[in-house]
């Protein structure tokens, strides 16, 4: 409690992990990024003090549907998820604006040299050097992609 206390400012966001808490997701994730500073406070096992989530907690956040013994390799996930939507953390900022659930759907597929390997080809509207015709590929197989693996998504 008093960890907290000392480290808390006027702009501080104290998050407590939980399988409790509202489920995190990418949304979530811009959102703290763009939080000036964040208290994370992670339970072991059975949890933490109620009092501490009614006086201290801003926010209970859980990284999905299972409970894993400490609070910590959650927070790991939180972090990283956030870290890499500040500025330049990626070192091009396009980077994870084309993230999967940024606009709602799962990545599309990423292909790499060689054009060919082991007799299988990379699309070939992906070397056509026609960035109109690769952004509509990349929609259309994003879509498809999150039709097979996450139709909850999609509404």
């Amino acid at each position: 409690f008093a960890a907290v206390e000392d480290l808390r400012t006027h702009a501080s966001k104290v998050v407590l992990m939980s399988p409790a808490g509202h489920r995190f997701d990418q949304q979530t994730a811009t959102q703290f990024s763009k939080d000036p500073h964040l208290i994370i406070i992670c339970g072991h096992y059975e949890g933490i003090d109620h009092r501490v989530i009614e006086h201290l907690v801003d926010r209970e956040i859980s990284i999905g549907d299972y409970v894993l013994t400490n609070g910590a390799i959650a927070a790991v996930v939180l972090v990283d998820a956030i870290v890499r939507l500040l500025p330049e953390a990626l070192g091009h900022e396009q980077s994870a604006v084309d993230d999967s659930f940024n606009q709602g759907l799962l990545e599309a597929p990423q292909y790499t040299r060689p054009a060919e390997f082991r007799g299988w080809k990379v699309p070939q509207v992906l070397l056509s050097g026609n960035h109109a015709e690769i952004a509509k590929w990349r929609k259309e197989q994003a879509i498809k992609r999150t039709q097979e693996n996450r139709p909850d998504l999609l509404g």
